[in-house]
């Protein structure tokens, strides 16, 4: 996505094409989830991609995209439902989400925070990749670390 914003087209379309396998997948899913079957499957794709283009100047480039497009995703797939006369209820933590980070970490964001990791002390690297990116709690990164709360905080 950095290289799509940048104007290069050809990461822009393998951007895409990554994106709507994935989007479809998980949309489909979610469809069946909903009792929808596949009909709408190729509406809430489309209208998925057309929004990441028309909006892809508020992505962040310090954020990861995952949440991004799933948010995205879940807004266009609520919105073809209740065209439809569904009332639709998704859970916000789903499977679209984690299968567009792990995505995201194959396509070169993972680089980029290895590459910044790279850049400090060992415990430091220890603790923002317990933390941030596992997702482990302070108190249990502590504990991992042999080390108080406080100090890994600090």
């Amino acid at each position: 996505m950095r290289a799509a914003v940048a104007g290069d087209e050809g990461a822009y379309r393998m951007l895409l094409e990554s994106m709507s396998t994935q989007l479809r997948a998980a949309t489909r899913m979610r469809l069946a989830r909903a009792g929808n079957g596949d009909r709408d499957v190729e509406d809430v794709v489309q209208e998925t991609l057309l929004a990441i283009h028309l909006k892809r100047h508020t992505w962040r480039a310090t954020e990861p995209i995952g949440p991004w497009v799933g948010a995205i995703a879940r807004n266009k797939l609520i919105d073809v439902l209740r065209r439809r006369g569904r009332h639709a209820e998704l859970p916000l933590d789903d499977e679209l989400e984690a299968t567009l980070a792990a995505d995201s970490a194959e396509s070169g964001v993972g680089l980029d925070v290895e590459r910044v990791l790279s850049g400090l002390a060992e415990r430091q690297r220890d603790i923002v990749r317990l933390v941030s990116i596992e997702g482990h709690s302070a108190r249990a990164a502590a504990e991992r670390l042999g080390m108080t709360e406080g100090a890994l905080r600090v």
